[in-house]
Order: C-alpha cells, then sequence, then structure tokens
C-alpha cells in the first residue's frame, strides 16, 4: 500500500527566466536560464510527497517521445512510484513552457498532449485504490477524465475507507462547476486557490462564503489556497480559521500550490491536526518559492519543521 495516489496531468516543464516580455517578432533575447523539469500537478504533488518520506504513486499518460521519458525517470528518480503512467503512441507527452518574470510570477505557453486522452479505463482502479490517500491532481486538464470519471473514481475511494482529496487547475473551457459538480459529495479535502474558487461560484469572492457553498455541495473540508494570504480553513464543524504563509524571498512561484497539497496530506497522515498540517503546507509551500521548479525547493519532513522554527509567518487579519 502507498501513503497517497496521485492522479492527473504530467508535463515537461521548460523553464526559463526572467521574462518580462517577448522580443519583437524575428528577433531574439537572452536569458539567464532554461531548464527541463518535471511538471503537471500530479507530478508535482508525487515528488513533493516523496521529498516528504511517503510513499506516492503516480497515475497519468505520457507520449512515446523524449519528453516522455525524461518524465518516467525523473520522477522515478524523484522517489514517486510511475507504474501507473501508460503511453500513448499518437499524441506526444504534454508540455509547457514557463516563462518566470522577475518577481517570480509565472506565464504559461501550454500543450495539452497526452493529458488530453487520459480516460478512466487507463486506471488499474484497483492498483489506485490501495492507498491511505487518493488525490485527483488539477481537476480541468484532464478532460477525458473531469466529471463524472473522476467522480466514479472518488465515490470508489471512499466506499474502500481511502480517503479524497481534489486540486483544481484553470479550467480554460470555463465550465468549472458544470464539470466539478458530480465530484463534490465525494471529496473528503477540497483544496482550490483562491482565483480558481470565485470562478466556480462567481456569485461571491468573500472566501468564507466560498468555502460554505463548497460545503453545501457535500465536501467534507475546504481549504483555499490563497497565496499571500496563505489558506483558510473551514472544517467539518463549520469552524473556519486564516492560517498565515511564511516570509521568504520569491524566486519562481511554480509549483506552490502543488507543494502545499503535498505539505498538508504528508502532515495530516503523520497525525497533524487540520490547522496544523495547513501551517505545514504553507511552509513547503514558502519552501517551493525559493528556487527555480516545481519541485527543487521542497525540503524533507524534518528540514521543513526546522525552517518552520526558524522562519517567520506574516502578520495577517486572522478573521473570518
Amino acid at each position: 500500500m502507498v501513503d497517497v495516489t496521485c492522479i492527473g496531468g504530467l508535463v515537461a516543464d521548460v523553464v526559463g527566466t526572467p521574462v518580462d516580455g517577448l522580443p519583437p517578432r524575428g528577433t531574439l533575447a537572452l536569458l539567464d536560464r532554461i531548464e527541463l523539469h518535471s511538471g503537471g500537478c500530479a507530478a508535482n504533488t508525487g515528488v513533493g510527497l516523496a521529498k516528504l518520506g511517503l510513499r506516492s504513486a503516480i497515475v497519468g499518460k505520457v507520449g512515446r517521445d523524449g519528453f516522455g521519458d525524461f518524465l518516467k525517470s525523473s520522477l522515478a528518480a524523484g522517489g514517486a512510484i510511475v507504474s501507473g503512467i501508460v503511453e500513448d503512441d499518437a499524441a506526444p507527452t504534454s508540455a509547457t513552457m514557463v516563462m518566470v518574470h522577475g518577481d517570480g510570477e509565472r506565464t504559461f505557453l501550454h500543450c495539452l498532449g497526452a493529458n488530453a486522452e487520459l480516460t478512466f479505463a487507463d486506471i488499474n482502479v484497483e492498483a489506485a485504490l490501495d492507498c491511505r490517500v487518493l488525490l485527483m491532481a488539477g481537476a480541468f486538464l484532464v478532460p477525458r477524465l473531469d466529471g463524472q470519471p473522476i467522480a466514479t473514481l472518488l465515490q470508489k475511494a471512499q466506499q474502500a475507507g481511502v480517503l479524497t482529496c481534489l486540486d483544481t487547475a484553470w479550467d480554460a473551457t470555463g465550465r468549472w462547476m458544470e464539470t466539478l459538480a458530480p465530484c463534490m459529495p465525494f471529496i473528503d479535502f477540497f483544496v482550490p486557490s483562491y482565483h480558481e474558487a470565485i470562478q466556480l461560484v462567481p456569485e461571491t469572492s468573500d472566501p468564507v462564503m466560498l468555502a460554505a457553498r463548497f460545503r453545501e455541495m457535500g465536501v467534507g473540508c475546504v481549504i483555499i489556497k490563497d497565496g499571500e494570504r496563505g489558506c483558510l480553513i473551514t472544517e467539518q464543524n463549520g469552524d473556519c480559521t486564516l492560517v498565515p504563509p511564511f516570509k521568504v524571498p520569491v524566486v519562481d512561484a511554480l509549483g506552490a500550490g502543488d507543494a502545499w497539497v503535498s505539505g498538508f496530506l504528508a502532515a495530516t497522515l503523520n497525525g497533524m491536526s487540520i490547522i496544523d498540517a495547513s501551517k505545514f503546507a504553507n511552509a513547503v509551500g514558502a519552501c517551493c518559492v525559493t528556487a527555480l521548479g516545481a519541485t527543487t525547493g521542497i525540503r524533507t519532513y524534518s528540514d521543513t519543521l526546522k525552517f518552520m522554527a526558524s522562519t517567520s509567518q506574516k502578520a495577517i487579519d486572522n478573521g473570518c
């Protein structure tokens, strides 16, 4: 049995920095660094969990190409189990050009590739559910799996006594809750970003109201990730808490949300309370943004605890 099975997108990230604007058409600009990294929500979270000492398995699809070979080898080298990654004979491996601005913010050019071909039939459900937590990482980026197929996986997981967690990505189709609605009653931990949450429930921008709406839809615990404001927790009893982030210099925000999920699940499975696990997750996310790449900055579990003891959190209004 593994601790967490991570299902979702696998992406080869070509990361360049700093990119504060494109050069005129037909010309060339110089960058300080261009690197190739493993990416995609399932990959990032799976490697993050492994770096934190948990046993993680990654389920997804790549093409039969150089990027696909790179992803499988790099994810395995990162400590994740990759036997659940299948290959597509026709579609290329999903890839992203990641342009990192001077302030750490990113802009993306993305090819869905093999992620768009991942289906329920590609998943060995029995093997995927041999875990303590089933994570659907980056909903909205696996279109043939999004919606009812994901809902079926989550429902089967709960029926098997497995905890479920769902993290969102940006929905380029604009369907948002139309796609996600079937999944909501089968999610134990729902961890969207604030910017994605307000797209799911556009009638309010209040994070407390957003969390309340998700709870009404059947979600167990809602945690809304909000970058510089930390994260808002709404537990099953209705209590809400705003957990502040840690102060760190930002090099690259790529993968910070996935790192947060890695930290949260690792801490939860190690017995921390929801609030303490969220504090730990904020620390993992903070470590992530101090290095280029989606998982480079993630530290071991014990080193993250040391980081928390030596680094201050931002002072924010903790009222809900």
